[in-house]
């Protein structure tokens, strides 16, 4: 696997960068430019783009500029041109059904009701590819968690409180990341999913 692609979901525009809902920009946005690469917008994959080497590897970044709930359009863009199989493929999401902080990686499975994911199953007709997951949390509940609240919640900008756990978050999925060819899969997946935020 000397290619690496990863995908970050979130929805393009200013308005939009500083959302809870854009954690997956703004974790390849974090690694982009640890590598000194920056974006460039690629309209014929419907996304921003940037590439770099470690090593032998050379990785990819896609941040889709289809807005979050036709995230799905623009993995398949990707997918079509770079022929890519699945197993390469890594998707970079928030969750608010995760804790603050929690990171989950799956090699497949439902949307769990998130509109980013849910647009990619239905484009790519599988489940089976992998995520990695972000935890931002659920809303505050008010009585009986309503829609606008939930929406409110993903779209709301993240606090300074938040950012600083985030800022680990990202840090620990990126070294990840980074050893995506030296190290056995299992090892990343265990490293991810055992991410402890309060032993940092």
């Amino acid at each position: 696997m000397n290619e690496i692609y990863l995908i970050g979901l979130g929805n393009p525009g200013k308005r939009y960068s500083k959302n809870r809902h854009n954690i997956g920009f703004l974790l390849l946005e974090n690694l982009s430019k640890k590598h000194n690469s920056n974006f460039l917008l690629k309209d014929k994959l419907k996304s921003s783009y940037s590439e770099f080497k470690i090593k032998d590897s050379t990785y990819r970044l896609f941040l889709p500029n289809t807005f979050m709930n036709n995230s799905g359009d623009a993995v398949r863009a990707i997918v079509d041109w770079y022929k890519i199989n699945l197993d390469q493929l890594f998707i970079i999401l928030d969750d608010k059904d995760l804790p603050l902080g929690k990171i989950r990686f799956r090699k497949k499975g439902s949307s769990g009701g998130h509109n980013g994911l849910k647009s990619i199953i239905e484009k790519l007709q599988t489940q089976n590819f992998n995520r990695i997951r972000i935890g931002i949390g659920s809303p505050s509940s008010m009585q009986g968690i309503s829609d606008f609240n939930t929406i409110s919640h993903v779209l709301g900008n993240i606090s300074q409180e938040e950012k600083s756990i985030l800022d680990k978050v990202y840090e620990h999925v990126i070294k990840s990341l980074e050893k995506l060819n030296t190290e056995k899969e299992e090892i990343i997946i265990n490293e991810l999913n055992s991410f402890d935020k309060d032993k940092i």
